[in-house]
């Protein structure tokens, strides 16, 4: 975590390291990080921008421009863009270096 600003913003940094199992299986000539982990790891930070109590609901418009690989380094940032007393909705974005891998324009935390 570099950052955190409680209910409004936070920036996490997402090692790749190559000695992860699914690299075997994700695949062996050209080893990429499934995009699900990507998505999941902007869903957590989101839940650490917020606090606890909430979890994803939805997702919506996920793009995903470039692939990971092992050894690469990426930094998650998620920004809240709506809070309600029963949703909050988040902005997030994954990068390396300047350039964006994946983006979440929409991800919706309720209430547990």
């Amino acid at each position: 975590m570099l950052e955190i600003q409680p209910g409004r913003r936070g920036v996490a940094i997402m090692n790749i390291p190559a000695t992860l199992s699914l690299f075997d299986s994700h695949f062996p000539r050209f080893p990429v990080l499934p995009g699900v982990l990507l998505l999941q790891a902007m869903a957590r930070l989101s839940s650490r921008v917020v606090g606890d109590g909430w979890r994803l609901r939805a997702a919506h418009r996920i793009q995903f421009r470039r692939f990971v690989q092992p050894g690469d380094q990426v930094v998650i940032t998620a920004e809240v863009t709506a809070d309600t007393d029963e949703v909050i909705e988040l902005r997030a974005k994954a990068q390396i270096a300047d350039s964006t891998v994946a983006t979440a324009r929409r991800l919706v935390l309720e209430r547990v």
